[in-house]
């Protein structure tokens, strides 16, 4: 049985989540864009009818809001925008009051999350070896508006979080069409670790999204991607 889906926010990842939605049983019944949503206008209860699950991916100005509207009206979401967690606190807590679900996360990619769990784990052992270096590099397509995005900063926030505490120097470039690379590096006078993922477009990302939306069906709480890798195989 199909499940109902919004988008919200219908650029070049709605566009595409729309487009691979019947393949994870899912029946886009609601689209929300810059002129149906105006001022998070357009997120009502006769715009939701049948809907089961929304995914919302807008700008950091727009998502906080949008994300009230939909646990207020009683719609599991899985957020892809970045830029808005300093809200992340307020949100969780009124998703649990509501008793609905959201999953969260700077990228729905299956595999850049395994990255980031291989990154985490270098970094754990390059902490305690002094002599090595870090940096953190990564390229996306000229139109991205945010530098450093929201992936290379979580990956900041990871090596910290795993004990090194030396210096990490990142830096980032926007140029062309490119879907995005991310790489993370340990030198020192003896030899050199890189740790590199590149997307080959954005079908990962949005299938994720699709992946975790289906997951949630039924659920309550505050999930990020990572933490539900494991049961959607």
């Amino acid at each position: 049985m199909s499940l109902g889906l919004a988008i919200v926010g219908c650029g070049k990842m709605g566009r595409l989540i729309a487009q691979l939605a019947p393949e994870y049983g899912f029946d886009v019944r609601a689209k929300f864009t810059r002129e149906n949503n105006l001022h998070h206008a357009g997120i009502v209860p006769k715009s939701l009818q049948g809907v089961d699950a929304a995914v919302e991916f807008t700008t950091p100005d727009s998502a906080p809001d949008n994300l009230r509207r939909l646990v207020s009206l009683g719609i599991n979401s899985v957020c892809g925008t970045t830029g808005w967690y300093e809200h992340l606190p307020a949100i969780h807590e009124s998703v649990l009051a509501a008793g609905t679900g959201l999953v969260y996360s700077p990228n729905f990619s299956v595999g850049v999350n395994v990255f980031m769990l291989a990154v985490s784990h270098a970094a754990c052992f390059f902490a305690k070896y002094p002599e090595y270096e870090a940096w953190g590099w990564e390229i996306h397509h000229s139109a991205k508006k945010d530098a450093l995005s929201g992936t290379l900063k979580k990956l900041e926030q990871d090596i910290r979080a795993s004990g090194y505490n030396r210096a990490l120097t990142l830096t980032a470039n926007r140029a062309g069409a490119h879907p995005g690379t991310h790489e993370i590096g340990f030198d020192s006078a003896a030899d050199t670790i890189t740790l590199r993922h590149t997307a080959r477009s954005r079908e990962g990302f949005a299938r994720g999204a699709l992946r975790a939306a289906r997951w949630l069906a039924g659920k309550q709480g505050v999930f990020e991607f990572r933490e539900i890798l494991g049961e959607l195989s």
